[in-house]
């Protein structure tokens, strides 16, 4: 038990959660790390403290909101995985939104009145026009994407009816390492598509699929806002700040508001890394939109938040992270 306020981050040992908690940790924050899963060395949560559970334990998490003195919480607890949800989508709403629920009820009960939510850039499904405002209207096209929009749903009500302010950050493609090489996107719980690049080139996994090559853009392949996850990591402290300062609740999208295309990654891979990676041409995947970015303008005025890194920093910490855990990973016979 601590007398000094505490910051609860929910999910803190996943790939997002656990670099927030080192920024959090140098800001001076007293942090309690709460996930399923242990971290595999305590370098993960940079000595922070931890406890293993389920955000979906009410008296577990009521108890440690009163015990840690927590003022804020900084929630990533959940699944995350768009086709896993399209096959099982009431994992998703179990996990997703019911663990939410018990999460913001407990909140509720023990007078906690600041949230930072790790929402997606999903909520919008195909957008109609970019780059993507938070003005764009929600769409989501997954199980998945619709579990984020309907938390945001919630927050809204809980701020209404609990005075619990909230901020839902919209992410884009979190991707990258840390600039130390000792935190990153791990292969065995990630299907995104740098890791599956950088599996390609290290020949550990199976050449990339390029997922349709026809799309109306400069090189025929879809684009997205790659985001490093060092900057998505300021943008919650920055959010804690802002509600901290009796912000209201809102919800801001977090990406660069630049594209890249799948071949201009698979490209800067192969330029960072001096090596060829091996790509498969396939057709198109089925509710692929042709292009997703970020207006990030909102985020600047009300955050005070910018990205400070490219798609090649991105490339570059990725690279190193994933070059330096390749003896993990089982070696692909060529």
């Amino acid at each position: 038990m601590s007398t000094g306020e505490g910051t609860l981050v929910t999910g803190g040992v996943g790939y997002i959660g656990s670099q927030t908690v080192h920024l959090l940790r140098r800001a001076g924050h007293r942090v309690v790390v709460l996930d399923r899963r242990a971290p595999r060395d305590e370098s993960v949560i940079a000595g922070a403290s931890f406890v293993q559970g389920d955000v979906a334990d009410r008296e577990l998490v009521e108890r440690l909101l009163s015990a840690e003195n927590i003022t804020g919480v900084v929630h990533f607890a959940g699944d995350k995985n768009v086709g896993e949800s399209m096959r099982q989508p009431e994992k998703y709403f179990t996990n997703n939104v019911g663990g939410s629920l018990v999460l913001l009820a407990a909140m509720a009960k023990r007078g906690v009145k600041r949230l930072v939510f790790s929402s997606s850039c999903s909520v919008y499904g195909s957008p109609g026009a970019l780059p993507v405002t938070e003005d764009s209207p929600m769409h989501p096209e997954s199980p998945y994407a619709e579990t984020k929009a309907l938390v945001e749903r919630m927050l809204v009500w809980f701020d209404r009816c609990h005075a619990i302010r909230s901020v839902s950050l919209r992410y884009f493609n979190a991707a990258g390492a840390d600039f130390n090489g000792e935190i990153g996107e791990e292969w065995d719980r990630s299907t995104n598509l740098i890791p599956v690049v950088m599996k390609a080139a290290l020949r550990v996994g199976p050449p990339v699929e390029i997922f349709g090559t026809d799309y109306p853009t400069a090189d025929g392949t879809a684009i997205r806002d790659y985001v490093h996850v060092v900057d998505l990591a300021d943008a919650h402290l920055k959010a804690l700040d802002y509600l901290v300062a009796g912000g209201a609740t809102d919800a801001v999208n977090v990406g660069t508001g630049e594209a890249s295309s799948v071949r201009e990654v698979i490209d800067m891979v192969a330029e960072v890394g001096n090596i060829n990676v091996p790509v498969i041409e396939v057709g198109r995947r089925e509710g692929d939109p042709i292009a997703v970015y970020a207006d990030n303008r909102k985020a600047r005025r009300i955050l005070s938040w910018a990205p400070e890194y490219g798609l090649r920093e991105i490339i570059e910490t990725a690279w190193k992270w994933h070059a330096r855990v390749r003896p993990l990973a089982p070696r692909r016979k060529v």
